[in-house]
């Protein structure tokens, strides 16, 4: 029984690398939390990229496998590793930086984000919206902050106004407003440089 808890003990430290690494990356994206199977999975997978940095490192600092300190070393290194693996794979993908490089290549066509949803409002951080909401309801106004989901969450809007054929009536003395987003059916980005929304300026 010591013998199997020592091997359980022995394989969570080998993959404490990448839970790390995984658990960074995780909070700073939009990606759902995978299952537990799955997150096994990737830690293994940080755990051996992490493990070749290492590994290279701890060679080029002439740290040979008989140092009485390398253990101490690999230890700390290894977690050093997992933390900034984890910052630059959040880095990436939350900037589109490896599929846009490869999209340009013609390798793919998809992007690094964890939804069309999420796509959308990153490329058109610089727009106003307006939510087209159940009721035939429109409001317009600036998106402070969205969810990463289309399916939960709130979108808070500032400088919100809402629209009624061709009046723009605003929403005095409201700093913000947060709308579930299951009531919104439809939005549209509009350009920040226009005053106020296309359909509304020629009308």
């Amino acid at each position: 029984m010591n013998w199997a808890s020592s091997e359980i003990v022995g394989v969570l430290s080998f993959l404490l690398p990448g839970f790390v690494a995984a658990a960074i990356f995780y909070s700073l994206t939009s990606y759902p939390k995978p299952s537990p199977f799955d997150r096994i999975i990737q830690a293994l997978i940080f755990t051996v990229i992490g493990k070749a940095f290492t590994d290279g490192i701890l060679f080029f600092a002439n740290i040979v496998a008989n140092d009485p300190w390398r253990k101490e070393w690999e230890l700390v290194l290894s977690v050093v590793v997992a933390v900034v693996l984890g910052l630059l794979t959040a880095y990436f993908l939350n900037w589109d930086t490896l599929h846009r490089l490869l999209r340009r290549f013609g390798v793919t066509r998809e992007t690094s984000y964890a939804s069309e949803w999420y796509s959308a409002f990153s490329r058109h951080c610089d727009c106003y919206v307006t939510l087209h909401l159940k009721g035939e309801r429109r409001l317009y106004g600036w998106p402070e902050e969205w969810p990463s989901r289309p399916d939960e969450g709130h979108l808070r809007i500032a400088e919100a106004e809402w629209l009624d054929d061709e009046k723009r009536i605003p929403a005095t003395g409201v700093s913000a407003i947060l709308i579930p987003v299951e009531q919104v059916e439809m939005v549209e980005f509009v350009n920040a440089t226009q005053d106020e929304p296309e359909e509304l300026s020629n009308g």
